[in-house]
């Protein structure tokens, strides 16, 4: 699994696309959701309901990015 430009890449010919890097490095915890929710499934097939459940999980990292800068401007 590989980040590059935007897209993450679980195989040589398969990706992810429009991934900000925010997203991708964000971390809760200790944790970076977006490449541990990959990671915890390698070597399985992913069915549309993986492939629709790890696209909210990136809109919500970039939402909860967006929400910490603003909260940080206020303060």
């Amino acid at each position: 699994m590989t980040y590059k430009d935007g897209k993450v890449f679980i195989n040589k010919d398969q990706y992810f696309g429009n991934v900000p890097e925010l997203a991708w490095n964000f971390y809760i915890g200790g944790y970076q959701p977006a490449q541990k929710w990959l990671k915890d499934r390698k070597g399985r097939i992913l069915t549309n309901a993986d492939i629709e459940h790890y696209q909210k999980v990136i809109v919500a990292l970039v939402e909860t990015g967006q929400l910490m800068k603003e909260a940080d401007s206020i303060l």
